[in-house]
């Protein structure tokens, strides 16, 4: 038989499945304020999936250091940056090492578009160019509604989540997918964010 050629008309008519993201290796990174529900979502989504999943929330691993843990609550210096680029790794390095054995992974953090340091540059580093970013972006009043039931050291003043809420709406328009679940509940939001993962493999944000 001869070669067979296909021309460029033929192969545009040609349509893909839509990759599935619910059976793909993936490493997603879910940014959002402080009581967006970003470890919520995250430890759902993990849970739900029909492969291995790990879920690693940047502040978690932060709290491992007991003494001389250096809360940025009480002012971000020298010190709390130190611990947060050490976490940040730490995150990393378990990623990297989970998607190596073919297990997924989601992990979490607040990361502000105006803040390098505490910015996308050092995930993408860390984990590998293939991670998926998605941002969780409900309305103030929901954040601020969310933030009153924490306790401890998670629970933030209004007036800090109202001004890490401002600055996460720098998000929009830097081309990162967006997800407002002011009106979703968790197993709804996890719904959506697969929908949101399976553009994003089919068609990797730039960033």
């Amino acid at each position: 038989m001869g070669t067979r050629r296909w021309s460029a008309q033929y192969l545009a008519t040609l349509v893909l499945p839509a990759p599935d993201p619910t059976t793909t290796t993936l490493a997603v990174l879910l940014i959002g304020p402080a009581g967006a529900g970003k470890t919520s979502v995250a430890k759902y989504w993990a849970d739900h999936r029909r492969v291995p999943t790990a879920h690693i929330s940047l502040d978690d691993v932060r709290e491992w250091v007991r003494s001389g843990f250096a809360d940025p609550q009480t002012g971000w210096n020298e010190h709390s940056e130190a611990q947060y680029r050490l976490a940040r790794r730490t995150c990393g390095f378990s990623a990297r090492n989970f998607l190596a054995n073919g297990i997924s992974c989601i992990l979490d953090d607040a990361v502000f578009p105006d803040r390098p340091v505490v910015g996308l540059g050092g995930w993408k580093r860390h984990v590998g160019p293939g991670l998926l970013p998605v941002v969780l972006l409900p309305g103030l009043d929901i954040v601020l509604e969310r933030n009153a039931e924490r306790s401890g050291n998670r629970r933030l003043t209004d007036e800090e989540v109202a001004r890490i809420h401002g600055r996460m709406a720098g998000w929009y328009g830097s081309g990162l997918p967006i997800i407002d679940n002011s009106q979703l509940d968790i197993p709804e939001t996890a719904h959506l964010l697969d929908e949101v993962l399976s553009r994003s493999i089919a068609s990797p944000p730039n960033w």
